[in-house]
């Protein structure tokens, strides 16, 4: 059954089974994966995925309930299982429907380019960059990882209030790991491009930015263990900037769980960092037309200049702040029960490129990449102490891989020492966003 009429005859059943406002959240997915091996296709998956999920106020409380099953048959089940929900809630503070904002900004997130581009294409450039990633130095013994991925999306939200939402968004990956042994040291780099625009990929570009990025770490040495200046690099500082997002969710400081419970209005970073939300950002790939609620997306400033303008709210953190909502409700699917979120969430671009930070450090460590971040931080605190892989600098270049390393700081203090910011913005998959930054110092300790 087309969504359109499913809608409309859940709603008409909903008012005679004693619903009063009532919504609807329609989200269909699909996924293409291929990996490559040796020439040959190793792994190919398609899939489709989806569902609703139907919110209602009956007896003055909001009941919940969701299928994947778009049939005329779900829809008693759907009002039977929300009635249920509904007399089990004992908060005091209800949800409601929202009515709609007064007007929304329509962008088009969707490529059809992208999607009139044939299977058999994708899986001959995908085959065609693994040859020339093993044929580019002899030190390259393999690939982890020869993968491309494609998503798209598509969202529906309508209630009885007459508000018909919609939006739509695709994109590629590529994702490359290889291996590199020179005599008996070996040492692996990942690489992730992500594009809406096939044509612009280009195989010769693609190997030799897998090939350098994991023969970069060949060569490593050990270095003393003591505070250093640190650079992040663009994706090493998006590793840690996702970590401790949550922070600057209201719903989280709400809780007692966030140290920014009550700064607004205080300068908690450096002067030179701006943060901002931005859900039309063009090259962003969490981009929204309009949030879990059907609130009217619109780009937020967090942090301006290191003055906490904002946390991020949905429309019932909103009201207990006194705060209008900064349109920040997500449902992760169509499964998922609000919470707050960002969209694209990212440090706004510097001046100084990524070389200019390097050269104008005597001594200095490079950060490439992080891991252990989730048992190595505290997101309520800010501490973290984490493993981490990279580069000496001396007089202003890289001087040599760094051995196994672990850095440890507070992000909150990070936030406060960031000496520059780079002009290299990135923003991964999942919204967040940082150009390479440079710290005043952290703590490592070389293994």
């Amino acid at each position: 059954m087309k969504i359109e009429k499913f809608q409309e005859k859940l709603m008409a059943s909903g008012l005679m089974s004693g619903f009063e406002d009532m919504e609807i959240y329609y989200v269909h997915s699909e996924r293409f994966s291929c990996q490559v091996y040796q020439g040959e296709v190793d792994q190919y998956e398609t899939a489709v995925d989806g569902g609703i999920s139907f919110r209602g106020i009956f007896n003055g409380k909001m009941g919940y309930a969701y299928t994947e099953k778009i049939v005329e048959d779900s829809i008693p089940y759907l009002l039977t299982k929300a009635k249920a929900n509904a007399e089990l809630i004992e908060e005091e503070e209800q949800d409601d429907i929202f009515e709609g904002s007064e007007e929304y900004e329509e962008r088009d997130f969707y490529s059809e380019e992208l999607d009139k581009v044939v299977t058999e294409d994708k899986i001959a450039f995908l085959k065609e960059v693994e040859q020339k990633i093993v044929n580019y130095d002899p030190r390259i013994k393999s690939l982890n990882a020869c993968r491309l991925i494609e998503n798209s999306n598509e969202r529906l939200l309508a209630n009885s209030k007459g508000l018909v939402l919609h939006d739509r968004k695709n994109y590629l990956a590529l994702q490359l790991s290889v291996i590199v042994k020179e005599n008996d040291e070996t040492k692996s780099g990942f690489t992730l491009k992500i594009t809406k625009d096939f044509s612009t990929l280009n195989a010769d570009e693609m190997a030799k930015e897998a090939a350098e990025e994991a023969l970069f770490y060949l060569g490593e040495q050990s270095i003393a263990s003591k505070k250093y200046p640190i650079i992040l690099r663009k994706d090493a500082a998006v590793q840690l900037l996702d970590t401790f997002v949550s922070a600057f969710s209201a719903e989280v400081a709400q809780k007692g769980q966030s140290l920014l419970e009550d700064k607004v209005g205080e300068a908690i970073a450096a002067q030179n960092v701006t943060i901002v939300d931005d859900p039309f950002y063009e090259e962003g790939l969490s981009s929204r037309n309009f949030d879990g609620e059907g609130v009217a997306s619109q780009k937020c400033t967090v942090i301006e200049k290191g003055e906490l303008k904002t946390l991020l709210h949905n429309r019932k953190t909103a009201r207990k702040a006194g705060v209008e909502t900064t349109g920040h409700a997500y449902k992760s699917s169509y499964k998922g029960t609000l919470i707050v979120a960002p969209s694209n969430f990212y440090v706004v671009a510097g001046e100084k490129t990524q070389e200019e930070l390097i050269a104008s450090q005597a001594e200095a460590v490079f950060i490439t990449k992080l891991s252990g971040l989730h048992s190595g931080t505290d997101t309520v605190s800010g501490d973290f102490s984490v493993a981490a892989s990279g580069f000496y600098v001396k007089d202003g270049k890289i001087d040599a891989p760094v051995k196994q390393m672990t850095i440890a700081g507070n992000f909150f203090n990070l936030l406060k020492e960031i000496q520059e910011v780079g002009s290299d913005l990135y923003v991964s998959a999942g919204g967040i966003g940082s150009p390479s930054l440079l710290l005043k110092e952290l703590s490592v300790t070389v293994d």
